[in-house]
């Protein structure tokens, strides 16, 4: 974690002072390139400037598209630039990983401490951190069917980075707007090439290509800028805003289709709550999406059905990928996983977020991934949230 990071961490008590870089890349044009720098680093790159650029967006994802996305390719978390090697670590026993129906998988207050301290004052720092404020999970305002356990909030994002489209996990999380999402950085933001996504879009409660409860076009992503400038993975993570959600309905005409609009996210439900600076041994339910192979070829996900893992965390590094501060969690996820919910307090459908599926391990050296880790949640990344969680998408 650079200086900077700690800086940004000690802006909790004066978020309106913060120092924020803004980008703007709309729909159909050239990617804009980031400007770095901000002292307070937040990197937020604006998708949609009006509805117009909302309506260009979801025209993109047209229901034949969104059908043929289902075999498209699950974003992969590029090494940083200086990087080439993947990371390594000692050995660690294997855990269940199933369909995701856990129901009241764990009880880990969200108020209390793991089994090790926590600390937010960069990486060297040997201080205990102090913990951001906590952000209750909420409820949906409308009714959702019934889902047999499985949390609403989880979804897949589609987005396009140069000439590909690619897809991650994510989940809506409570905010001031209504309307948040949190998934990894890679997400959002490929830092090895230095390109942000584009044509941004998160469906909740996605299943087998359904869209149950709406399609919410991204409009603004939100990153540490850490991540953006150094492929720092202790900052893989992204808070995107997106616009209220639509859903393609039958057109007047055979074979053609209409927005209708189904209101914002949050109403639509819930938002997961989030909380920071929790220490490790902490009982966590991950969810994702995993689809692609084991390194041997092994292919136990096809990415259709949402899966989770639970266990305790413990800490991990991974210096490859600048991780110096990360947590890990024993399961097989593969890629497509990445950017799903790491919840703790999880008890029928909700919890509180505590991390995201960054990337998988191979620990036991037998071509089968045994582990995924997540970037620690410290102060500093309330602060993104916070910042994330005011931005307003322009109305349609």
């Amino acid at each position: 974690m650079s200086s900077r990071a700690r800086r940004l961490t000690a802006t909790l008590g004066g978020l309106v002072a913060a120092c924020v870089t803004v980008t703007f890349a709309f729909a159909g044009s050239a990617a804009a390139a980031p400007m770095y720098g901000a002292p307070n680093g937040i990197t937020s790159i604006t998708l949609t400037k009006s509805s117009a650029d909302m309506k260009r967006i979801a025209e993109y994802w047209s229901p034949a598209r969104l059908k043929q996305a289902m075999d498209n390719v699950p974003a992969t978390p590029g090494n940083p630039p200086s990087s080439a090697s993947p990371p390594s670590a000692s050995p660690s026993s294997s855990g269940p990983s199933g369909s995701a129906t856990p129901g009241s998988a764990t009880a880990a207050a969200a108020s209390g401490n793991g089994e090790s301290s926590a600390t937010t004052g960069g990486k060297n720092s040997t201080t205990s951190g102090k913990a951001a404020p906590v952000v209750k999970p909420t409820l949906p305002k409308k009714r959702v069917p019934s889902s047999g356990g499985s949390p609403v909030t989880v979804g897949k994002v589609f987005f396009r980075i140069g000439a590909k489209d690619y897809w991650c996990s994510a989940s809506s999380v409570a905010a001031a707007n209504r309307n948040l999402v949190a998934t990894a950085g890679h997400c959002a933001y490929d830092a090895k090439s230095g390109s942000q996504a584009e044509y941004w879009i998160f469906i909740p409660g996605y299943d087998k290509g359904n869209t149950p409860y709406g399609i919410y076009v991204g409009h603004s992503l939100n990153l540490h800028e850490d991540f953006v400038g150094q492929g720092d993975y202790d900052y893989d993570y992204a808070f995107v805003t997106v616009h209220d959600g639509f859903r393609w309905k039958a057109g007047k005409t055979s074979g053609s289709y209409e927005m209708e609009s189904v209101g914002s996210l949050e109403d639509n439900v819930g938002g997961q709550g989030l909380v920071t600076n929790r220490g490790t041994g902490l009982s966590t339910v991950a969810f994702g999406y995993p689809a692609a192979p084991h390194p041997d070829g092994y292919r136990p996900y096809d990415g259709q059905r949402l899966k989770w893992c639970d266990g305790r965390t413990i800490k991990v590094k991974a210096p490859t990928r600048l991780v110096e501060q990360g947590i890990a969690l024993t399961c097989g996820f593969t890629n497509g996983a990445s950017g799903g919910p790491w919840l703790i307090s999880y008890s029928n459908g909700l919890g509180y977020l505590n991390g995201v599926n960054s990337f998988a391990w191979d620990v036991n050296t037998d071509r089968r991934f045994d582990r995924i880790s997540s970037p620690y949640f410290i102060a500093s990344t309330y602060v993104v949230y916070h910042w994330a969680a005011t931005q307003q998408a322009p109305r349609t």
